[in-house]
């Protein structure tokens, strides 16, 4: 990934509006992870990742921010609650699963790179199947002019095929019969784990049956790319570079971090979260876990922790796992100019959202500049009467201005409809203005 932190952060830019330090440190955080993979090795070792806690109320974007750089990265990505786990010993999820999640992750990324690589090979194969299957080859003995004959024809299916005029044509095609179904339960302890995906490919072994089935040739190219894949992709070489990269490029955003905090007034703490946060610690220090792919490493695995440490503070969690978060950094509640700006200024959003799916009933919605104002205004009223929910209110109001004309919409069909602020206020102001019917209704 060899983006600027500039370049980051203007990709955060359209999609997440305000929180400047918070885009600004996690894109330098990304920076190092490519400028320490151009040092040399002996030096590698030594650059540990500097891991980020961001504190912010919810809605403020700290989870879109993690989801904006999932799509944005060619690195491993995983997004996890820390609420999900459990000490060991306590029926859950074991922390130690992230790490196996990353990899899985890693994987799947691996395989659709080296799949682009070789499309062409692989649709080759396909369609050579295919043929296969509309001109069955000739025997040996075929005489020249049918040979010739079947070269014209298998030409002119060719073609036909490349071109798509085949593809509601129904074929009988052969794919392997599925054995066993593959473990994708990451918190399954790995000696079970092992144990089950030795069964499965000692079965695989023994089955090796194929099963018919007759589909149109557009299901026939998505079914058979599967088995075309699986012989020419190199799985080892995948295998390797995936868990590299996972070493090296992989990013865990642990969500939720304030609910694993033992505040020490806080009465009926669940006494598993500080042994869930000893759990992490090991992880998030550097230690070896083992996966169905092999050991991993996790000394250079970044880590970005969040919370909105409402109840808790960053300070109850263990003196050794604050430690292992070097850089904080405090998201901004947001105001009406930055609900605003959301609404209008960031890439697909939510009224853009609602004008397309209107679309689909041949309703054209637009939205009075004024009647985004009172969007924003209404839900910092809602936000600050009840609980704070940050841009999440946004959701909540529009949905309620909007109902009654999406439940007609089917009844609408050629019109054009406008929201203006006095429609929204008509919906909204008795509802906010009132506490308690704010408080169920919005």
């Amino acid at each position: 990934m060899d983006m600027t932190p500039k370049e980051i952060v203007t990709f955060l830019d359209d999609y997440v509006i305000g929180q400047d330090n918070a885009k600004k440190t996690i894109a330098l955080a990304l920076r190092n992870r490519y400028r320490r993979m151009k040092v040399e090795p002996e030096l590698q070792e030594e650059i540990m990742p500097k891991n980020i806690l961001m504190i912010g109320s919810t809605g403020v974007g700290k989870t879109e921010i993690a989801r904006r750089l999932s799509k944005m990265m060619g690195l491993p990505f995983i997004k996890v609650e820390a609420s999900k786990y459990t000490e060991v010993g306590f029926v859950g999820r074991d922390v130690e699963s992230m790490v196996r999640d990353l990899v899985f992750e890693s994987i799947n990324l691996v395989t659709k790179e080296f799949e682009e690589k070789i499309k062409d090979k692989i649709d080759e194969e396909i369609n050579k199947q295919i043929i296969e299957i509309l001109v069955p080859p000739l025997p040996e003995t075929a005489t020249d002019s049918a040979r010739e004959s079947f070269i014209k024809t298998y030409n002119k299916m060719e073609a036909k095929l490349l071109a798509g005029e085949l593809d509601d044509k129904k074929i009988e095609i052969e794919v392997p019969k599925k054995a066993h179904v593959e473990i994708i339960d990451s918190s399954m302890p790995m000696d079970m784990s092992s144990m089950q995906e030795s069964l499965n490919k000692m079965l695989g072994g023994l089955n090796k049956e194929k099963v018919k089935k007759e589909v149109t040739i557009k299901d026939a190219k998505v079914l058979l790319k599967d088995v075309a894949s699986e012989n020419l992709l190199d799985q080892e070489a995948i295998k390797i570079e995936a868990i590299k990269r996972a070493e090296n490029g992989g990013i865990i955003f642990l969500d939720e971090i304030d609910k694993i905090a033992t505040g020490s007034k806080t009465q009926n703490q669940d006494p598993s979260k500080e042994g869930v946060q000893r759990d992490l610690l090991p992880i998030v220090e550097g230690s070896s876990v083992h996966t169905k792919f092999g050991q991993i490493k996790t000394d250079h695995i970044l880590f970005i922790a969040a919370g909105a440490f409402h109840v808790s503070k960053p300070s109850d969690l263990l003196p050794e796992l604050q430690g292992r978060f070097p850089l904080r950094v405090e998201l901004e509640n947001l105001n009406e100019d930055a609900l605003y700006q959301i609404l209008t200024n960031t890439k697909n959003s939510l009224l853009r959202q609602y004008k397309a799916l209107l679309a689909v009933e041949d309703v054209e919605l637009e939205f009075d500049d004024e009647a985004i104002h009172a969007f924003a205004k209404y839900s910092v009223s809602a936000n600050e009467k009840t609980e704070d929910i940050g841009a999440r209110r946004l959701h909540t109001v529009i949905e309620k201005v909007i109902e009654d004309i999406s439940f007609e919409a089917d009844t609408k069909a050629g019109e054009k409809i406008i929201i203006t602020k006095e429609l929204v206020e008509e919906k909204l102001e008795d509802i906010v203005d009132n506490e308690d019917t704010a408080r169920y209704i919005l």
